[in-house]
């Protein structure tokens, strides 16, 4: 579903229904946006920054338990130098900027990707950010860094092929369930609802297996101008569907 109404055509949330648990985000647009303002790409990102932390919080006064973000992909190394160079910078500064507020307002933080290949200074303040924040028990803001679906798919095979090689699982029994416990985070459960900003229309290699069942919104605005009037849009939207995994739902 594309959303090509204003902000002010579209419901808030209804109290009497669910608010999604699990909201996962793919923030595009950024570059598109900076072009649009006569701004450099890393304008876009330093903006998209902005608006991320207000979404954080504003996913949190709205009883959203899980946001999960793409903040880098796998593929996005191959990006120029310069720009893949300025958001390694962005995140390092943006974690250490936020990360005594984000201690203060009970909100968990969680970074899933193969955080090995990143930058030292980075890794050890992402490290650092979930070590401080574990025990946490509001909104948990999961960051999707050096993530790729396939990539998380392929770490999850290796390791329960380990397992079959030491002898601790039978081929036989692998269900769906030994896939889901060795993804990245386990512990988060499936996104109820995907968000996708700047109008595109694809899931860009995001959370494959976690989002087989979610609710995909779509909305033309760039993820700079995205705000908590598009968000509650999303979740008005959300309430809305009948969630039927399948089977047939009167």
């Amino acid at each position: 579903m594309v959303d090509h109404l204003s902000v002010s055509q579209h419901p808030t949330p209804n109290t009497q229904y669910p608010i999604p648990a699990h909201v996962a985000i793919i923030m595009d647009g950024n570059g598109r946006w900076a072009r649009g303002q006569g701004l450099d790409r890393l304008e876009g990102h330093w903006e998209g920054y902005r608006t991320l932390k207000r979404i954080v919080y504003a996913a949190d006064e709205l009883g959203i338990r899980y946001l999960t973000v793409f903040g880098f992909s796998s593929e996005n190394w191959r990006r120029p130098a310069n720009e893949v160079g300025g958001l390694m910078e962005l995140m390092l500064a943006a974690m250490r900027a936020e990360i005594e507020e984000l201690i203060e307002n009970g909100i968990r933080v969680r970074v899933s990707g193969r955080l090995h290949e990143l930058p030292a200074d980075l890794r050890e303040s992402f490290e650092d950010a979930m070590w401080r924040t574990e025990d946490n028990t509001r909104l948990t803001f999961h960051l999707a860094i050096n993530y790729g679906g396939r990539a998380e798919i392929v770490d999850a095979v290796r390791e329960i092929a380990d397992k079959v090689k030491r002898g601790e699982l039978d081929p036989d029994d692998i269900a769906e369930s030994d896939i889901g416990c060795h993804l990245y985070a386990p512990e988060i459960p499936d996104p109820d609802l995907l968000i996708r900003t700047a109008g595109e229309m694809r899931i860009s290699n995001f959370l494959l297996w976690e989002t087989a069942y979610s609710e995909i919104w779509v909305t033309e605005t760039p993820w700079p101008a995205f705000t908590r009037e598009h968000l509650q849009q999303a979740i008005s939207a959300y309430q809305s569907r009948t969630r039927k995994f399948g089977a047939v739902v009167e």
